[in-house]
């Protein structure tokens, strides 16, 4: 039976997300949304800042979009609530299999058939990115765990985080992109844009340098969601500015569970206190007005001509 909010346990809106048991659900599914963005970027015609490569939140999982080949259109979609991958073509052709444990090796290997079997023949670089010591998808039999539970948990959340970043990116009126799904860092994000050129980024570890000045090519401030990666050690809400303004990291920012991480050059909300407080959504949208209006001020954006 798929597991759905009327048969998971009586876990709110905010389930509980702890690392430690979901790791190894949590490696496996990065890199098989890795295998699917690639072939969305091998296809994608590009756009500003990689844009054209993320994933986004569904109602049922994540998607792709749809991605051209030729003069058709195909999208891939992970179901968390079926747990079913469900590639759809717009000539009404389906191509689907079930989430289970399964081998990165044999992820790749059933999806590049099944998209074989519709005529799209997608050819992709196979190594990981954005993490240390990758293995070739075809060669990575170590990653093989899928916890449906706690991948319908980790849907849950992106939900619901989708859901507030979309209203702090309505509020501003100047550049900003989509909140989408980096399947490389494996964070749903939202970015603010002052209009400025940046000066060159330094660059970040195990990311390509062109990706990096690719997407810091313009001042930023971004807002986002960790499901337990990205060095903290657990699931947080996270906001950092680029290029830093001085004063950043001695800025007063909400809610007061919140601070700023100097190992990471980044504020963090710990995700277990947004899940037990009583305003979960104003403490994730004072976080990111908050920290927005620090790099804001201190580097000097045109605030007027930006927000509402």
């Amino acid at each position: 039976m798929a597991v759905t909010a009327e048969t998971a346990p009586d876990e709110g809106i905010w389930p509980p997300l702890p690392l430690p048991e979901w790791q190894a659900t949590c490696t496996t599914l990065h890199m098989w949304l890795q295998v699917i963005g690639k072939i969305r970027l091998a296809c994608a015609p590009s756009v500003n800042h990689w844009w054209q490569v993320p994933l986004y939140v569904t109602s049922r999982g994540l998607t792709t979009s749809p991605i051209p080949s030729g003069h058709r259109t195909f999208q891939i979609d992970l179901d968390f609530i079926d747990h079913m991958l469900r590639i759809d073509e717009s000539n009404g052709r389906r191509e689907a299999f079930a989430l289970a444990p399964l081998a990165v090796a044999e992820f790749y290997k059933e999806l590049t058939g099944r998209l074989r079997a519709l005529g799209l023949d997608v050819q992709i670089s196979t190594l990981p990115v954005e993490i240390p010591d990758p293995i070739r998808f075809e060669e990575d039999y170590e990653h093989v765990s899928y916890d449906s539970q706690y991948a319908h948990r980790f849907w849950r959340i992106l939900v619901q985080a989708d859901r507030i970043l979309s209203l702090f990116r309505s509020r501003y009126l100047g550049k900003v992109s989509p909140v989408h799904f980096f399947w490389g860092s494996f964070d749903l994000a939202v970015t603010r844009f002052s209009g400025r050129r940046a000066p060159p980024h330094p660059g970040a570890p195990n990311v390509a340098a062109s990706i990096v000045q690719e997407a810091y090519s313009h001042e930023v401030m971004s807002c986002g969601f960790w499901p337990g990666n990205g060095g903290f050690g657990q699931a947080a809400f996270y906001a950092y500015a680029y290029p830093e303004p001085a004063g950043f990291p001695d800025a007063r920012v909400g809610p007061s569970s919140a601070f700023y991480a100097a190992d990471l050059g980044e504020f963090i909300l710990p995700y277990d206190a947004v899940r037990t407080s009583m305003t979960p959504d104003q403490d994730i949208l004072d976080f990111c007005q908050s920290t927005y209006e620090a790099a804001a001020n201190l580097g000097r954006w045109d605030r007027a001509a930006l927000e509402r």
